[in-house]
């Protein structure tokens, strides 16, 4: 029995020197790599391409990632003392369980501080404020629309678990569709006349209409616009519940990124988004 414990022990050592260093999920351990999640697919906010050209950062699966989020993610980092992995992620999996699992430690994504988001995640001050625009065809019927009055019976959609998505309640008439997992493919959609029009912040609309010479989108002029609170379309950091030393240490960061940074990352990212064919 006595050689029989002997030989468990040692089991368990060369057990443990093996893993050692790694986690659950048999991946290393290493405080010094910041992992953060986000769809690199929502230009101008962050996009996906081949190569590292114009400062796109290789995500943990393949290929690169770059965009306004990328840029602040790399300040994020640097001011934590930590090496940068981008970690692409699809939408629904950024609104928790990402974080959660520990497969990444803070999401910049383009995402809202909503309150219903707030029950399960905690969100730094705002990196961007924004606003929401309709994307339509520059043929279409709805390309000379000015107020929300001017969408009857179109049919418009947004982002999937998006305040995008249920704003279209205010556009007096509108045909409410079927919301869609991705930017992309809505573009796709718009492109391909399946839908009229679709709901995104402006600098996803400045982005998609660079790229898209088919499409324009439709800003309302001040108090004209869709209805809601300021904190839904402004953009924070998300990370697990139960984090307040990150979020301050991150918001102190994010002090030092003046204004005049912020608008000049933005138009840095619009004009260098991959073109989409």
């Amino acid at each position: 029995m006595k050689k029989l414990n002997l030989v468990l022990l040692a089991l368990m050592a060369f057990v443990i020197f093996s893993c050692g260093g790694k986690n659950v999920n048999g991946t290393k351990k290493d405080s010094k790599v910041l992992k953060v999640g986000m769809e690199c697919g929502y230009a101008p906010f962050n996009w996906f391409q081949g190569d590292n050209s114009k400062g796109a950062v290789k995500n943990a699966t393949n290929g690169y990632c770059g965009g306004y989020d990328v840029e602040i993610a790399k300040l994020v980092a640097k001011g934590l003392g930590k090496d940068l992995q981008i970690v692409q992620t699809d939408w629904d999996g950024l609104l928790g369980p990402a974080l959660g699992a520990g497969k990444v430690d803070i999401v910049i994504a383009g995402m809202s501080p909503t309150e219903e988001r707030k029950t399960n995640l905690d969100f730094t001050d705002s990196y961007y404020k924004s606003d929401l625009v309709v994307v339509v065809a520059k043929d279409g019927k709805y390309a000379n629309a000015k107020t929300l009055n001017d969408f009857k019976d179109a049919k418009i959609t947004a982002q999937l678990n998006t305040l995008h998505y249920t704003v279209i309640d205010q556009l007096i008439g509108a045909k409410k569709v079927t919301a869609m997992e991705s930017f992309p493919a809505m573009i796709v959609a718009l492109s391909s006349k399946k839908i009229d029009g679709y709901i995104s912040e402006r600098p996803g609309a400045m982005a998609a209409e660079l790229s898209n010479p088919n499409l324009k989108y439709i800003y309302f002029g001040e108090g004209q616009g869709f209805k809601y609170a300021t904190n839904e379309v402004d953009v924070a950091i998300a990370t697990k519940k139960g984090s307040p030393e990150l979020v301050s240490k991150i918001n102190e960061i994010l002090k030092g990124i003046t204004p005049e940074q912020r608008k000049q990352i933005m138009e840095n990212a619009v004009k260098n988004q991959p073109l989409q064919k």
